[in-house]
């Protein structure tokens, strides 16, 4: 079984197959900006996007992944070059903790993919389901929203 991770193809072991998804990035690609926060999909601490859709990947199989294209907060930026949204939430100090902002940010991402000019109302729907237990919501808002003037 193969799926492409953050732009290269890769092997899902047999011995992975049916773990979370969120198991085979962190402990077996050691990739760890996605975090274990619910695990029942409710938080979004461990959202990436597959295929160009923002998933919880607590609650995917690694073997549901066959075949898709899955991006993590790991593969945003280029090079030394970061994400529009990244950069937002850098310039308008989006995290307190942290801990949610990698799922924070990779909802953002798939949202603006999907809505390039997105309404406040846009905004809000697309981020929910994505828990900030510090309350940085104004913040994330405003981010999205420098992101996406950015990108225009």
């Amino acid at each position: 079984m193969q799926f492409t991770l953050n732009g290269r193809p890769q092997d899902i072991p047999d011995a992975w197959k049916d773990e979370p998804l969120l198991y085979l990035l962190r402990e077996h690609f050691n990739l760890k900006g996605a975090k274990f926060g619910c695990g029942v999909g409710f938080c979004g601490a461990c959202t990436v996007i597959a295929d160009g859709v923002a998933m919880r990947s607590c609650i995917t199989s690694a073997r549901d992944v066959e075949g898709l294209e899955v991006r993590t907060i790991e593969g945003l930026a280029e090079g030394e070059t970061l994400h529009p949204v990244q950069q937002a939430w850098l310039d308008l100090s989006v995290p307190q903790c942290g801990y949610c902002q990698a799922g924070q940010i990779m909802s953002a991402v798939a949202l603006l993919e999907e809505v390039p000019n997105p309404s406040e109302q846009d905004i809000e729907t697309g981020m929910d389901g994505n828990l900030c237990r510090c309350g940085t919501y104004p913040r994330i808002r405003a981010a999205i929203a420098r992101a996406a003037e950015a990108t225009q």
